[in-house]
């Protein structure tokens, strides 16, 4: 599987351009990405990172990382998922970076997601939807879940997101209208972030071995 990763990356560089900052998605599939870019690293102004983890292997390919307040809107993004509907609807985060991710996919004018076909479902929520969440909200948040989508939500212990927050992560769902859950879920309060990319999916999914799928 590492292989078809590899490919999806590799692919993702053909919509690298001259003179770009180039918007930087976290992950395994993302890391093959960030290798392939290093080749460009003289011919781009440098990326924008949507983790530390990436920040720390931009830096040591020498690609210059920027601040999105800096950098303004991208014309270019590049992430992986963890589950990708027909619609290109994703559910992201299992990383833990979904927040950042979100951010950078609003300010980029194109989202490229690259993943291999194991990310390919029918029905997103196989994988645990994460939500990124205020510390003392995650009990509060938790229970409203449970009333809203007879999901069960579990608190990723030990882990805290790089805004300083914590994970929870609803299991046993069958998202069959993402944009609809999106939107209910972040109206939770305490709630920082859904790792639904519904509202804005993928415009371009690069699925390694198969051909690009494009709006």
């Amino acid at each position: 599987m590492s292989e078809l990763k590899k490919l999806a990356a590799e692919r993702a560089i053909e919509y690298v351009e001259d003179g770009m900052i180039v918007g930087v998605g976290t992950g395994s599939t993302v890391a093959y990405f960030i290798d392939a870019l290093a080749a460009w690293k003289d011919r781009i102004q440098g990326a924008v990172s949507s983790s530390e983890q990436s920040t720390a292997r931009l830096k040591a390919h020498g690609i210059e990382v920027i601040d999105l307040n800096a950098a303004g809107p991208l014309s270019l993004y590049v992430d992986g998922a963890d589950e990708c509907d027909g619609n290109k609807c994703l559910i992201k985060g299992g990383g833990a970076a979904l927040t950042r991710e979100k951010i950078i996919a609003e300010a980029s004018e194109r989202f490229i997601c690259i993943i291999d076909p194991s990310k390919q479902v029918p029905v997103l929520g196989k994988f645990p939807l994460p939500v990124e969440v205020i510390p003392m909200a995650r009990s509060l948040v938790a229970r409203e879940i449970l009333k809203m989508t007879g999901g069960d939500p579990v608190w990723r212990d030990g882990v805290t997101t790089d805004n300083g927050n914590v994970i929870l992560d609803i299991h046993n769902l069958a998202i069959t209208d993402p944009v609809a859950m999106e939107r209910a879920l972040n109206q939770i309060p305490g709630v920082v972030s859904v790792g639904l990319f519904a509202r804005r999916p993928a415009d371009v999914v690069i699925v390694g071995g198969q051909p690009p799928q494009v709006f």
